[in-house]
């Protein structure tokens, strides 16, 4: 039986400022209304499969869990790395579970956080690859390049044989007079990341080749625990070891590699100017997103997350206008996006962490305006959703309800809240809002005190599991 495994573990810092480390682009929806990983599980209604086994980071954990929730879909488990440790670790851990109920089943792994605008064509080449998963074969999918990219690894396929091919080099990212040479010869392909094989052969050649990370991930998972869907390895174990790609770790050493060629219209969105090729263009060649005006501008990306953004007599930039970042780049030099990112983390700036608007299970809150001693949000919480019974040392906080009608608890006494009312919780007083109804409820929430950072909520009950 297939057994699809969904890595949604990337940090996706090219497309920063939209791509942040607590809500990475895998759950973002760039194109079209639903998510990354909304899309790619939806791929898998062309094949005849088991739930899929989501891997991604413990920060992301409700994200994912919503994510699939809202399409009404069914999962085989949600692995939470402790840490990240790159794709053959995270295959190792997804494998063991799979492994559990049979060694024989057909791993197919795939990124969270690539496009195919024919997915039936790859639902196609999954089905013809079967047979040489199930006879012991490693099989990626190698993409057949429409121009020569120097942003994609490359696949040499023998091919005297039949397809899948056997593989006879792994390229990594070529200059680009290799790459005009590489498309013309017919023989490359573009490396999807996009893996089928049985659980026990993966499992087999990484103890084979890199019995290091298999004994760390072997050790991590003998210790997990589960809470719910969540399955957690052992943190102190995982985080001993190495960090490996699957290529690196196994494809490139086994001899039982072969490849697939497919042109199912893939994209991996890697970068702003990937975007720019992939989405809807206006006349004017503009991909123009929200709210925004151009006049005499033309091959621009333009993101308006909240606001107006004008152009007049700009071509070719990149223009992502977030709440609290603005990226202005030209086209060609939107791979070194990361560079400023880096710089951004060496100083400690919190762009690169999370958005000023937080999602948490219970829904989200925008963090409007702060200074030394207040901070004001806007918080939205879903229906039937409830915050943590808490308390706080060091602030107090005052809550006016402007949607909806909240259920507060403070103190051990409960009191429904509606619309334009307020209420006011002093300094180390134990409460919790709650949402009662049907529909969400919104309010401002202005807080006071010597310290606003948020580890200073002690929690005392919460259902969503939260230390």
């Amino acid at each position: 039986m297939l057994q699809p495994v969904v890595i949604a573990g990337g940090s996706g810092t090219r497309l920063w400022p939209l791509s942040r480390k607590l809500y990475p682009k895998q759950f973002l929806p760039l194109v079209g209304d639903k998510t990354m990983l909304q899309m790619t599980v939806e791929r898998l209604a062309g094949l005849q499969c088991l739930p899929p086994i989501i891997v991604c980071n413990e920060e992301h954990r409700f994200i994912a869990a919503e994510q699939l929730r809202a399409l009404d879909i069914d999962h085989g488990g949600i692995i939470l790395e402790p840490c990240a440790r790159n794709t053959a670790p995270a295959i190792c851990l997804a494998a063991l579970l799979a492994n559990e109920d049979n060694p024989v089943n057909n791993l197919l792994i795939m990124p969270a956080d690539h496009f195919m605008g024919a997915p039936e064509k790859f639902c196609q080449a999954v089905v013809h690859s079967q047979t040489a998963a199930e006879a012991g074969a490693l099989i990626t999918f190698g993409i057949n390049p429409s121009g020569p990219a120097t942003g994609y690894g490359y696949i040499k396929r023998d091919q005297g044989h039949a397809s899948p091919y056997p593989i006879q080099q792994f390229i990594e990212k070529p200059c680009a007079e290799a790459a005009e040479q590489y498309v013309v010869s017919g023989q490359y392909l573009w490396n999807s990341g996009i893996f089928l094989c049985s659980s026990g052969v993966y499992l087999s050649e990484l103890e084979h080749f890199r019995p290091d990370i298999f004994s760390a991930c072997v050790s991590a998972w003998d210790s997990r625990t589960t809470d719910g869907d969540f399955i957690r390895p052992d943190c102190a174990s995982f985080e001993n070891c190495p960090d490996e790609s699957v290529d690196y770790a196994v494809m490139e050493h086994t001899d039982k590699a072969m490849v697939t060629p497919v042109d199912p219209g893939w994209n991996d969105l890697g970068s702003w100017r990937s975007l720019l090729e992939q989405l809807p263009k206006t006349v004017a060649g503009n991909v123009e997103t929200g709210d925004v005006l151009c006049k005499d501008s033309s091959n621009n990306y333009i993101h308006a997350q909240h606001r107006l953004v004008s152009l007049l007599g700009i071509d070719d930039l990149v223009i992502v206008d977030t709440k609290d970042a603005l990226l202005v780049a030209h086209k060609d030099r939107v791979e070194d996006v990361k560079y400023i990112v880096k710089e951004l983390d060496n100083n400690q700036r919190p762009e690169t962490q999370q958005h000023r608007e937080v999602y948490r299970p219970w829904g989200k809150y925008d963090a409007m305006d702060s200074d030394e001693r207040f901070q004001v949000k806007r918080i939205t919480v879903k229906p039937l959703a409830k915050l943590s019974l808490q308390m706080h040392h060091h602030r107090a906080e005052h809550w006016v309800v402007v949607k909806g009608t909240a259920k507060v608890t403070i103190d051990g006494v409960d009191r429904l809240v509606s619309e334009n009312e307020s209420v006011y919780i002093p300094i180390g007083a134990v409460h919790r809002l709650e949402n009662p109804g049907k529909i969400p409820i919104e309010l401002i929430e202005i807080q006071t005190g010597s310290y606003l950072g948020e580890d200073d909520i002690v929690r005392i009950e919460d259902r969503y599991g939260r230390a």
